[in-house]
């Protein structure tokens, strides 16, 4: 049987991606210091034979016993009301923790894949977004914590590719919704979604024209296995390339939620992009992949979770 280390597996996409490794029948040792990370998220897991977690900060030395087939590293601060509250362990998860399970998947000889995301190319100047756009990053900018701390994170996975042959995959993450999310992680999802349950106002931001494109976490969780799978060592776009603007998306979500809500705008935050949409070519060319769910489908059953927390 084949086994895993997932790095953050206790977080929303780590524990999908817990589940998905389980049911293809390899082994998951999931790592998380529960920053950002729930144990609710997991705890269907404990007691399976397959399963077990370690509590552990990965910029620390990680040391798991016995063989490991792949090395799934997702531990990371990943929604702007986390990583503007923790620049600094943003900062080093993404340096120091990448550096770390890098070196593991090296002790091991383990196939290596980084969580990165559509934050690399920053508040973009084409759209749709492809893999080889470089990206309008403002270093200096809050934001820049992640999306400097991701763009570092595939560079040093590309020189343990080149310098120690490690063989390495990089997945570009574009916004993803579904269970598991928290309800106060600050995106515009779960924002909204929270406040029409409970028929609050919908905090939208700035003018409400900018854009986003939202995937339903299942369909992630496919493409990234497939990409895990694969011969590609550049990085690849997963997300769902159905653009929406954020005004028409709280429009759709307080309907769906037959929620009386009425829309407020605030100011935008620095460097918010103003568009965001993948362009998915290369994974349906390489991968066979492209996203099955569509927006109103995953939104359904995404509150019908949240109703469940609220």
């Amino acid at each position: 049987m084949k086994r895993a280390v997932v790095t953050g597996g206790a977080g929303f996409l780590g524990s999908h991606l817990c589940d998905k490794l389980i049911a293809n029948n390899i082994e998951v040792v999931c790592i998380d210091n529960l920053l950002t990370g729930d144990v609710s998220n997991i705890e269907h897991l404990f007691g399976n034979e397959k399963f077990r977690f370690i509590k552990h900060d990965v910029t620390n030395f990680i040391h798991v016993p016995g063989e490991i087939d792949y090395v799934l590293h997702f531990a990371s601060p990943a929604s702007p009301i986390d990583y503007l509250k923790l620049p600094i362990q943003t900062l080093k998860v993404g340096s120091l923790g990448t550096h770390k399970a890098l070196g593991l998947a090296k002790e091991k000889g383990a196939r290596f894949i980084l969580a990165s995301t559509s934050e690399v190319y920053g508040d973009p100047a084409i759209n749709p977004q492809h893999e080889e756009y470089w990206g309008n990053v403002n270093p200096v900018g809050p934001r820049g914590v992640y999306d400097e701390a991701k763009r570092f994170a595939e560079a040093m996975t590309m020189a343990y590719n080149r310098y120690h042959g490690v063989e390495t995959r990089i997945v570009r993450i574009f916004n993803t919704y579904g269970p598991r999310m928290r309800l106060n992680d600050g995106r515009a999802l779960p924002a909204f979604v929270s406040q029409a349950l409970r028929g609050e106002d919908i905090t939208v931001f700035g003018n409400g024209s900018q854009t986003r494109s939202f995937c339903y976490v299942d369909d992630l969780i496919d493409g990234i296995y497939k990409l895990l799978m694969s011969d590609e060592i550049y990085p690849v776009n997963i997300g769902n390339p159905d653009e929406i603007s954020i005004k028409q998306f709280a429009e759709e979500v307080i309907e769906l939620t037959g929620s009386n809500s009425k829309i407020v705008y605030k100011e935008l935050p620095v460097d918010d992009p103003k568009v965001r949409r993948p362009d998915i070519s290369k994974a349906k060319r390489i991968l066979n992949w492209e996203p099955k769910v569509s927006r109103r489908e995953g939104l359904i059953k995404t509150i019908e979770y949240f109703k469940s927390k609220i």
